[in-house]
Parts: C-alpha cells; sequence; structure tokens
C-alpha cells in the first residue's frame, strides 16, 4: 500500500508516516519509481506507535524498542526490556501523578459547587448550581457569601502526599 492507504488506515498524517520514518520507527520500501510502499503489518506498527508517542514515550526510546518488534534477538530483547521497564515505571509515576490531580480538581470541584449552593441557594439535579439573579427570600446573596467562608469550605482538603510528616 502507499502512504496515503497507510495513512487514511491509521489516522497518521502522511508528514508523520514520513517523520516515523526519518526517526527510524518505520521502514518502508520504494517501488521503481520511488514510492513508499508498506504492508499490513505496518498498519500495527503505527498503531503502536501513536499509542507510544500519545503516552510521552521520545522517539529515541520507541526507536530503541522497534528492533526487537521486526528482528528479535537476545542483545535486543534485553535492551529494550531495560528501555521498556524505563518508561513504565516514567509512566506509573505519571499516572499517579494524573490520578492524584484527578483527585485535587474533584475536590475542588465538590468545594465550589457547595460554595455556590450557599451563595446562591438552589442546585439542580446532577449537583451543578443554578445561579440565578434574585435570591431567596429574606437573604441576599452577600449574606451567604459571608456565611460561606473559604476556611469553612476548605477545612477537610484531600491528602495528596504534599503534607509534611511530623518526625
Amino acid at each position: 500500500m502507499r502512504i496515503g492507504e497507510l495513512s487514511a488506515r491509521t489516522g497518521a498524517s502522511r508528514r508523520s508516516l514520513r517523520y516515523y520514518e526519518q526517526q527510524g520507527l518505520l521502514a518502508s520500501t520504494r517501488s521503481p519509481s520511488g514510492q513508499r510502499r508498506y504492508d499490513d503489518g505496518h498498519v500495527q506498527r503505527v498503531a503502536l506507535i501513536r499509542v507510544f508517542l500519545a503516552a510521552g514515550m521520545s522517539s529515541r526510546t520507541i526507536a530503541q524498542l522497534v528492533p526487537c518488534m521486526t528482528h528479535p534477538d537476545m542483545d535486543r530483547a534485553r535492551q529494550a526490556s531495560t528501555a521498556m521497564n524505563e518508561e513504565r515505571t516514567r509512566l506509573s509515576s505519571t499516572i499517579d501523578s494524573l490520578a492524584a490531580a484527578r483527585e485535587a480538581l474533584d475536590h475542588l470541584i465538590e468545594v465550589n459547587q457547595k460554595f455556590l449552593a450557599n451563595v446562591t441557594g438552589s442546585s439542580t439535579s446532577d449537583g451543578t448550581n443554578q445561579l440565578s439573579d434574585s435570591p431567596p427570600a429574606g437573604r441576599s446573596n452577600a449574606d451567604r457569601a459571608q456565611k460561606a467562608s473559604l476556611a469553612d469550605i476548605f477545612s477537610d482538603p484531600p491528602d495528596l502526599g504534599l503534607r509534611k510528616s511530623a518526625g
């Protein structure tokens, strides 16, 4: 297949496919007229390259893994194993950081919803708050805002592993 078909089948742009080849991540054969030619195995390879790139792996690291996929031998397998374990450790650390950020964001969303509920006195069935132009009878929005102090709202922040241990 030609580069346009590989691009259509993988969702990778022609420019990206040329870049992958330049970086040693993808190898093509050439037709007599010099056009790049690919086979069905390249579709899987491009999908894997894109997964690794999306996960933050460098093209240099991916290039260390490609020979293990194309021409496996003992030395390549050992080198690839080291690179794969290092990347797995890096990805695990990134996942942990992202999970902590998501937890903090979830907490801030909850805090924001509580604050808005205290200020406006209303919330929708899905937990989001409906702001209104007019405050509930007998209370102004300013009164509600005074009662919804940030100290009260943040009284129980999530433990994100940032607190220093006593010791």
